[in-house]
């Protein structure tokens, strides 16, 4: 499926009968995802025989002749924006970068330009239409000031695929972060769940299930003790919005250089976010079905944060 301006035709011809037509397309046509083709057949660009089918639930039968028209992709309403990208691995279905602290990954009221989106625009030129419109798949996010492996889908079919795989927690995401204090214990797990903030709208909080929280949950472990400080190892099992940074915080460790969540204490290093950065990505490739494993590089802040302490703690 190309993202030029012109329509392209698929004639098939089923040679025994295929179940559902939404199955069967799916399976002869792997670039689209299930939900892709049902989009098509509900917006009368499937034909079977020569007439218009609507119906995603007919059986195919052999002989069949199913000809389906894929509308050249919407393009994006947004401005492609040249920017270096660190990349981790690509190929033609997914792309893994390694995002730095300050960039927003989408798009949204007051930052229209300059994300991570508008630079995928820019370095991926032969963009599949996902969903019919001319994007970069992006199935995770990391807030603005968190640094590391994100992963982009460039098809319809990884799109899907990866969204499942995050959904599902095939996909394993691990973070390291600085935080204040030092925990009793060598590791654990938080159970809590995270809602908006009930006075500061802009902050999330854990709040009760019943006051519109949803369930989150955190491992964690020791990697290193630095004193008053610690390095930290934490994997996600729920993806909440900033919820290493608000479970952090709940169990009094909170993350280093958090503006938001560690109450402003400075540690003697200018940080331009906080001491969080997605380490390392493990996921399944949507195709191939081979296991990927990333490692994102520390930020040279976070190195300069992590001698520092070590410096003090030796003393």
């Amino acid at each position: 499926m190309n993202s030029d301006n012109s329509a392209s035709h698929l004639q098939l011809v089923a040679d025994k009968a295929g179940g559902r037509l939404d199955r069967w397309l799916a399976e002869q046509v792997p670039d689209l995802s299930r939900s892709r083709i049902q989009k098509l057949i509900e917006q009368g660009q499937v034909q079977l025989n020569g007439q218009v089918c609507n119906s995603q639930k007919l059986v195919v039968q052999p002989g069949d002749c199913i000809q389906v028209t894929i509308p050249a992709a919407k393009p994006l309403d947004l401005v492609p924006e040249e920017r270096p990208l660190d990349v981790l691995y690509e190929d033609e279905h997914l792309l893994i970068i390694n995002k730095p602290v300050g960039l927003v990954v989408h798009p949204a009221p007051g930052h229209e330009g300059g994300t991570l989106v508008n630079a995928l625009l820019a370095y991926c030129n032969n963009l599949a239409g996902i969903g019919g419109v001319q994007r970069p798949g992006i199935v995770h996010r990391l807030d603005k000031d968190t640094s590391g492996a994100l992963a982009i889908a460039k098809t319809d079919l990884a799109h899907q695929h990866l969204q499942s795989q995050f959904k599902t927690k095939t996909a394993r995401r691990e973070y390291l972060a600085v935080v204040y204090g030092a925990p009793t214990q060598s590791r654990g797990t938080i159970d809590a769940p995270i809602g908006r903030h009930p006075v500061e709208r802009k902050k999330m909080a854990v709040v009760s299930e019943d006051r519109g929280g949803r369930r989150a949950v955190t491992h964690w472990e020791v990697a290193e003790r630095l004193g008053n400080y610690t390095l930290m190892r934490f994997q996600l099992e729920t993806g909440r919005t900033h919820q290493i940074r608000v479970h952090s915080a709940h169990i009094g460790h909170p993350v280093v250089g958090d503006p938001v969540y560690s109450s402003g204490r400075a540690v003697g290093v200018n940080l331009p976010g906080q001491a969080l950065h997605a380490w390392k990505l493990t996921l399944q490739h949507p195709v191939t079905g081979d296991w990927i494993e990333v490692i994102a590089p520390l930020p040279a802040t976070f190195l300069t944060l992590l001698e520092v302490l070590r410096r003090r703690a030796s003393t």
